[in-house]
C-alpha cells in the first residue's frame, strides 16, 4: 500500500499559489485547515508539530525549511527509547473518565482542549495497570505467614485455585470485552449490557461494595505497616495488659486508618491529577520491592542474612525486650541473669521463682533464614493449623512438658492471633488475584482495545501467576518454619518477615509495600465513586439518583462521599484478616457474572456475539462460574449468603422500581429460547386434566375515541386468573388495517394502560377487519400460539340489542356463540359486567350462586373456587342450586351431589330446585338426557377406556348430525329454533320410562370432570 505523507515546505506563498491553481480556497490563517479537520473526524492522533498544526501561536517560530514532517503512523513505526521512556513518565492508572475530569480541571482559557485520540498500547495501557492492581497487600503482609500455617502443598492449591479463577474470568471477560466497547464503568458495564439491567446493578453495586472495602483493606495494610514496622512509638492506644494488646492494636488501626482515609478523601476531591503524578512513583514501588525479593533469595544461596530466631524448648519467643537469647551469662567469671530471665522469673536473682517450662527446657538460637540450601524445604511442606492463643512452636526441637499453662499469656511467647484453617487463608489471599479489571476499564484510552484487553489482561495474570507460585515456594524453600508463622515478626524484633528475606535492605520491602498500599488505596477511593456514577447515571437504580451528580467537571462528589462512609465501616472493623473475607465475597459474585455473561452469549448464538477474541468456550466459562460460586462458599459460606442475598435484593428492587432498559440483553434472549423450548413440549401432547384451567380470551370493546368500554371486563379476568394462566385481550376494529393503523395503536395503548390499571397480566391483541363478525371469528380461531392457546371465551352480554334498531349487534353475539361451540372453547357471558366488583373492594359476606343444570364436566364448579383464590371474593360463600323434576327422588340426588362435591373437594352447601316439566328448559332438558344415556350406555357396554373414548364420540357425532339435519328443515334464515320439541320431550320420556330415574341422577353426578 502506498504510504500517506504530506511535504511541508517553508514559503507560505509558493503553497497559496498552488493551491489557488488547484481552485481551493485558501485560509491564510491555518495552512492545512483540510489535514486537521480530517484527522479531527476519523480519530488519527494529531501530531503535536508546527508544520502539521499551524496556528497563529506558531507564526513567530522559525523552522528549517528542508525537513518534512511525517504523520504519526510512520513515526510509531521507528521506536525510540524517548519515546518509550515518555510513556512511562505519562504513565497513569486513572481511567478515560478520571482523566477527563483532570483534563477539566486544567482546562481555564476560553477555548476546551482538543479531545486526545487513545494513545496507549498494550503494555502501558493494559499490563502495567493490571500488574499493579493485583500485586499488593496480601503479597507483602500475608504471603508468608499463609505459606507457613497452610504448608508449601496447600499454598499452592489455594494460589492455583484462586489464579485459575481469576484466569478463566480473563477468559470470557476478554470475550466480552471484544465484543464492542466498554466505556466507563468496566465489568457493570458488561454485566448490564449482556445479563440486563437487573443482574447488572445488582453485581455493579457488588462489584462497587467490593472496591470500597479494597480501599479500607489497602488502607488497613498502610497503618499496619506504619504502627508496626515503621514508627510502632506512634501507637495511642498502648496495652497495659497482656490480653489487652489486641484491642489497643485495633483502636489504633481505626484511629490512624480513620486519619488516613480522610486525607486520601482530601486527595481525590482535590484532583485526580495528584493521584495521576504518582502513579509512576506507586508502581515503582511494587516492581523494585519484587525484584528486591528474588535478589534476596538468589542471595541466601552464598550468604544467607542473619536473623535469630531465640526459642525456648521448641517455642518462640518474642525478641522485643531482651538483646541475647541467653538464661544467664559468665561477666569477668561471675554468673549473672539476663532480661530473657527476668521475663520468666519473679526476680533477677539466681535463686528466683521462674516458670515450670522456662526451667526445663534450653534456650536455643536458630537461623529464621538458612537459605535455599538448608533443606528446610521438607519441613515446611505440610501444615500447621491452630486455634486462637496457640503458641508457634517448632516439631525439629525438643521440648519437656510444662505442669500448668495457665500463666502462658503473660510469657513472651509467640501465638495465633486468629484461629486459622484452610477456607479462611482461601479468604484472605483472594484479594490478592482481583484487580484483572484494570485493563477492561481503560477500553476507552486504549489505541486497540480488542487486542490490548486480552493480551494485555491474561499475559498480567500468567505474570502474577508465577510470581505467587514460585514466591511460595522459594519462601517455603528459604524461611523457618516457626518465623513463617509469625505474623508480625516478632521474634526477629518486630521486622517484616517478606523484608527479613529481601535484598539490600529489609526496609525496601517496608517502605516498597507502604507505598503500594497507599496507591492502591488511592485508587480504589478514585474507581469506586466513579463506578457508583456510572451505575446513578443510567438511571437504573431510582435511589442513586442523586450520586450521578458532582463538580461542574463531573467530579462525583457526592459518590465519594458515600464511599469514604463506606468505608469507614471496613476501617471500624480495623482487621485485616476480617475485611479481606468481606471483599472477596464481592469480587467473586461479579467474577461469577462475567462468566455467565459469556456463558449465555455462546449457548445463545446471538448474531451481535462476535468477539474478536477467539480462544473461549462456554465450558471455560461455565468451568469458571463454578470456581467463583465454589470460593465463595469455601472462603466463608455465611459471607456469601449475605452477598448473594444483597444482590438478590438490589435485583429484586430494580426488577420492581427500576428504569426500564432495553439493552438487548442475554437474560431476554435465554427467556426467548425457553418460551420457545416449551411451546414446543406443550404442543407435543395436550394438557391433562389435573393441569386444565381457564386460559382466556377476553374480547373487549372500544369507543368511538378508542377507550375501553368495560373495564370490569378486565378486574372480573384478573380475579378469576389471580395472575395465572393465559389471558389474551382482544378487539376488533372495523375497516383496512392501511386506513385504521394509528386507531389500532391507539386502542392496543389504550387497553394495555387498562390491563395495567386492572393488574390483568396477559397480552393484548387488536384486529383490523371488514366486519366485527369475521374479526371475532379470528380471534378465536387463531388468537395464542402453539400450546399457549386459550380454551376459554369471556365477553360482556350486549346490554343494548333491544334498543338497537340494527340487528347485526345481536347477530354478531349469536355468531360468536357459535363460533366458540364450535371450536370446542368454554364461553362465559358477563352480564351487567359493569356492576362487578373492582380489584379494591372486598366483600365481607354474601355467597356465589351456582345453577349447575346441565353436566359440564365440572366447569361451573371450578369457576367459584378460582374466584373464592382472590382477596376480593375470599369470604364469600358458594352455593351449588340443580333441578329435579316432580317425580325425583331429591333427597337421594341431593345426597349424590353432596358426595361429588366432596370428591372435587369443594366446599359448598347444595339445594336441590324441584320443578314442573314445563318450566325446564326443553334444550337444558336434551343436553342432560344425552349425558345420562352416554353413562348409562358405556357402563352396560363395559368397555375399555379407548373403546369408551371412541364409542362416546361416534354417539356426539350422531347428535350434532341429528341436530344439523332439524336446522335445515326447521330453521329459516333469519328465525332461531331450539332442535328439541315438547313432542319429542315426551316421545323420549315414554321410550325411557323403564330407565330408573334415581340411577340415572346417581351416574350423572359420579361422572369425572
Amino acid at each position: 500500500m502506498p504510504t500517506n505523507f504530506t511535504v511541508v515546505p517553508v514559503k507560505d506563498n509558493e503553497r497559496k499559489a498552488k493551491r489557488r491553481a488547484e481552485g481551493e480556497d485558501v485560509d491564510d490563517n491555518n495552512v492545512l485547515k483540510e489535514e486537521d479537520e480530517d484527522a479531527t473526524g476519523d480519530g488519527v492522533p494529531k501530531e503535536n508539530s508546527p508544520f502539521i498544526n499551524n496556528t497563529d501561536n506558531d507564526k513567530g517560530n522559525s523552522y528549517d525549511g528542508t525537513n518534512m514532517a511525517l504523520f504519526e503512523e510512520e513515526m510509531d513505526s521507528n521506536p525510540m527509547v524517548s519515546s518509550l521512556l515518555n510513556k512511562l513518565a505519562n504513565y497513569t492508572n486513572l481511567t478515560q473518565g478520571a482523566q477527563e475530569h483532570e483534563e477539566a480541571d486544567d482546562d481555564e482559557g476560553p477555548k476546551k482542549k482538543a479531545v486526545k485520540s487513545p494513545q496507549m498500547g498494550t503494555f502501558m495501557g493494559v499490563y502495567l495497570p493490571c500488574l499493579q492492581n493485583i500485586l499488593g497487600v496480601i503479597l507483602f503482609l500475608r504471603l508468608t505467614w499463609i505459606v507457613g500455617t497452610a504448608g508449601i502443598l496447600e499454598s499452592l492449591a489455594i494460589v492455583c485455585l484462586c489464579c485459575s479463577c481469576t484466569m478463566l474470568t480473563a477468559i470470557s471477560m476478554s470475550a466480552i470485552a471484544t465484543n464492542g466497547v466498554v466505556p466507563a464503568g468496566g465489568s457493570y458495564y458488561m454485566i448490564s449490557r449482556s445479563l440486563g439491567p437487573e443482574f447488572g446493578g445488582a453485581v455493579g453495586l457488588c462489584f462497587y461494595l467490593g472496591t470500597t472495602f479494597a480501599g479500607s483493606m489497602y488502607i488497613l495494610g498502610t497503618i499496619e505497616i506504619l504502627l508496626t514496622y515503621i514508627v510502632p512509638k506512634a501507637a495511642i492506644f498502648v496495652a497495659e495488659k497482656k490480653e489487652d494488646e489486641v484491642d489497643a492494636l485495633l483502636n489504633n488501626m481505626r484511629v490512624y486508618g480513620t486519619c488516613c482515609l480522610a486525607l486520601m478523601a482530601i486527595v481525590v476531591f482535590v484532583g485526580v491529577k495528584y493521584v495521576n503524578k504518582l502513579a509512576l512513583v506507586f508502581l515503582a514501588c511494587v516492581i523494585l520491592s519484587i525484584l528486591a525479593i528474588y535478589a534476596g533469595v538468589i542471595k541466601t544461596i552464598f550468604e544467607p542474612p542473619d536473623f535469630p530466631v531465640c526459642m525456648l524448648g521448641n517455642r518462640t519467643l518474642q525478641n522485643h525486650n531482651f538483646d541475647k537469647c541467653l538464661k544467664t551469662e559468665d561477666i569477668d567469671n561471675v554468673t549473672v541473669t539476663t532480661k530473657l530471665w527476668e521475663l520468666f522469673c519473679d526476680g533477677p536473682g539466681l535463686n528466683a521463682t521462674c516458670n515450670d517450662y522456662f526451667d526445663n527446657n534450653n534456650v536455643t538460637l536458630i537461623q529464621g533464614i538458612p537459605g535455599l540450601k538448608s533443606g528446610v524445604i521438607s519441613e515446611n511442606m505440610w501444615s500447621e493449623y491452630g486455634p486462637l492463643g496457640m503458641k508457634v512452636e517448632s516439631k525439629m526441637l525438643p521440648s519437656n512438658p510444662e505442669g500448668d499453662s495457665s500463666r502462658d499469656i503473660y510469657m513472651p511467647y509467640v501465638f495465633n492471633d486468629i484461629t486459622s484453617f484452610f477456607t479462611l487463608l482461601v479468604g484472605i489471599y483472594f484479594p490478592s488475584v482481583t484487580g484483572i479489571m484494570a485493563g477492561s476499564n481503560r477500553s476507552g484510552d486504549l489505541r486497540d482495545a480488542q487486542k490490548s484487553i486480552p493480551i494485555g489482561t491474561i499475559l498480567a495474570i500468567a505474570t502474577t501467576s508465577f510470581i505467587y507460585v514460585t514466591c511460595v515456594v522459594l519462601f517455603g524453600a528459604c524461611i523457618e518454619g516457626v518465623l513463617l508463622r509469625d505474623k508480625f515478626g516478632d521474634s526477629v524484633k518486630g521486622n517484616l518477615v517478606i523484608g527479613t528475606l529481601s535484598w539490600p535492605s529489609p526496609w525496601v520491602i517496608v517502605i516498597g509495600s507502604f507505598f503500594s498500599c497507599c496507591g492502591a488505596g488511592l485508587q480504589s477511593l478514585t474507581g469506586a465513586p466513579r463506578l457508583l456514577q456510572a451505575i446513578a447515571r443510567d438511571g437504573i437504580v431510582p435511589f442513586l439518583q442523586v450520586f450521578g451528580h458532582g463538580k461542574a467537571n463531573g467530579e462525583p462528589t457526592w459518590a465519594l462521599l458515600l464511599t469514604a462512609g463506606i468505608c469507614e465501616i471496613g476501617i471500624l472493623i480495623a482487621s485485616l484478616d476480617a475485611v479481606a473475607p468481606i471483599l472477596s465475597m464481592f469480587f467473586l459474585m461479579c467474577y461469577l457474572f462475567v462468566n455467565l455473561a459469556c456463558a449465555v452469549q455462546t449457548l445463545l448464538r446471538t448474531p451481535n456475539w462476535r468477539p474478536r477474541f477467539k480462544y473461549y468456550h462456554w465450558a471455560l466459562s461455565f468451568l469458571g462460574m463454578s470456581l467463583c460460586l465454589a470460593l465463595m462458599f469455601i472462603s466463608s459460606w455465611y459471607y456469601a449468603i449475605v452477598a448473594m442475598a444483597i444482590a438478590s435484593c438490589i435485583y429484586k428492587y430494580i426488577e420492581y422500581r427500576g428504569a426500564e432498559k432495553e439493552w438487548g440483553d442475554g437474560i431476554r434472549g435465554l427467556s426467548l429460547n425457553a418460551a420457545r423450548y416449551a411451546l414446543i413440549r406443550l404442543e407435543e401432547a395436550p394438557p391433562h386434566t389435573k393441569n386444565w384451567r381457564p386460559q382466556v380470551l377476553v374480547l373487549l370493546n372500544v369507543d368511538s375515541d378508542q377507550g375501553v368500554k368495560h373495564p370490569r371486563l378486565l378486574s372480573f379476568t384478573t380475579q378469576l386468573k389471580a395472575g395465572k394462566g393465559l389471558t389474551i385481550v382482544g378487539n376488533v376494529l372495523e375497516g383496512t388495517y392501511l386506513t385504521k393503523d394509528a386507531e389500532a395503536k391507539r386502542a392496543e395503548q389504550n387497553i394495555k394502560s387498562s390491563m395495567s390499571a386492572e393488574r390483568t397480566k396477559g397480552f393484548c391483541h387488536v384486529v383490523v377487519s371488514s366486519n366485527l363478525r369475521d374479526g371475532f371469528s379470528h380471534l378465536i380461531q387463531s388468537a395464542g400460539l402453539g400450546g399457549m392457546k386459550h380454551n376459554t371465551v369471556l365477553m360482556a352480554w350486549p346490554g343494548t340489542w333491544r334498543q338497537s334498531n340494527d340487528p347485526q349487534s345481536w347477530k354478531n353475539f349469536i355468531e360468536t356463540v357459535r363460533e366458540t361451540t364450535a371450536t370446542h372453547h368454554a364461553l362465559l357471558v358477563a352480564k351487567n359486567v359493569d356492576s362487578f366488583p373492582t380489584n379494591q373492594d372486598r366483600l365481607g359476606e354474601g355467597t356465589i350462586d351456582v345453577w349447575w343444570v346441565v353436566h359440564d364436566g365440572g366447569m361451573l364448579m371450578l369457576l367459584p373456587f378460582l374466584l373464592r383464590q382472590h382477596k376480593v371474593w375470599r369470604k364469600c360463600k358458594m352455593r351449588i342450586f340443580t333441578v329435579a323434576q316432580m317425580d325425583d327422588n331429591s333427597i337421594q340426588m341431593k345426597k349424590d351431589l353432596q358426595m361429588f362435591l366432596y370428591h372435587l373437594r369443594l366446599d359448598a352447601e347444595v339445594e336441590v330446585v324441584e320443578m314442573h316439566d314445563n318450566d325446564i328448559s326443553a334444550f337444558t332438558y336434551e343436553k342432560t338426557l344425552v349425558m345420562e344415556q352416554r353413562s348409562q350406555m358405556l357402563k352396560q357396554m363395559q368397555l375399555s377406556r379407548t373403546e369408551r373414548e371412541r364409542e362416546a364420540q361416534l354417539i356426539h357425532d350422531r347428535n350434532t348430525a341429528s341436530h344439523a339435519v332439524n336446522d335445515k328443515a326447521e330453521t329459516g334464515p333469519d328465525r332461531v329454533h331450539m332442535t328439541w320439541t315438547k313432542d319429542k320431550l315426551f316421545t323420549e320420556r315414554n321410550r325411557n320410562r323403564e330407565c330408573n330415574a334415581n340411577v340415572a341422577a346417581r351416574d350423572l353426578f359420579n361422572m369425572k370432570p
